[in-house]
């Protein structure tokens, strides 16, 4: 069940929307078009062939998936690409961020896979921001965003993501491999 979640963020009281395995899994199952962003957090919990098995299942159920990659996702650059290369995600599935920007308007679900500061608004919208004037992947262009975190801690940067606030945002709050498990777990049954 998606509910409000009471969330302090920045002693500001602000909530975000999280949610469970079954209602996101629903929503992924029932959707024509997402994009998996991996990050630095798909990586350190080695769970690239989880996310490529989530995605053949939404692919058998005619769902277009495809991964958006941020030059600078992970620690270096290329990283994304060698790690969903070892789990061997279709090279055509993978979009540079440039190529990807153009799709998230026509998305249903974008799945932020421990992915943060690459996501971050501020970014765009904040010029006192150590990320600010970064290119950044523009999720929130996306119908639903569902992202898939530890918890509300900041990314890299150290700066909260506004994202996360947005009220198109679900959080699924576990280890990134644990959650995407969940989630194949709960497609099969949607």
């Amino acid at each position: 069940m998606i509910t409000a979640d009471p969330v302090a963020a920045a002693n500001e009281g602000r909530t975000v929307r999280s949610g469970n395995a079954e209602d996101i899994a629903t929503l992924l199952a029932y959707s024509r078009k997402v994009i998996i962003v991996p990050g630095y957090g798909l990586a350190v919990a080695q769970a690239q062939h989880t996310a490529r098995e989530l995605a053949e299942l939404l692919e058998q159920r005619g769902i277009e998936v495809i991964y958006a990659i941020h030059p600078v996702a992970g620690r270096m650059p290329g990283h994304m690409n060698v790690l969903l290369a070892e789990a061997d995600v279709p090279y055509d599935q993978l979009q540079e961020m440039d190529d990807a920007n153009r799709e998230f308007s026509s998305t249903d679900v974008v799945l932020v896979v421990g992915a943060n500061d690459v996501v971050n608004p501020a970014a765009k919208t904040s010029p006192g921001s150590p990320i600010y004037g970064m290119p950044i992947l523009n999720v929130d262009e996306a119908a639903h965003i569902v992202f898939l975190k530890r918890s509300m801690r900041p990314g890299f940067a150290g700066i909260d993501n506004e994202l996360l606030y947005n009220p198109k945002t679900t959080l699924l709050f576990g280890d990134a491999k644990d959650s995407l498990n969940k989630l194949v777990t709960s497609v099969k049954t949607a």
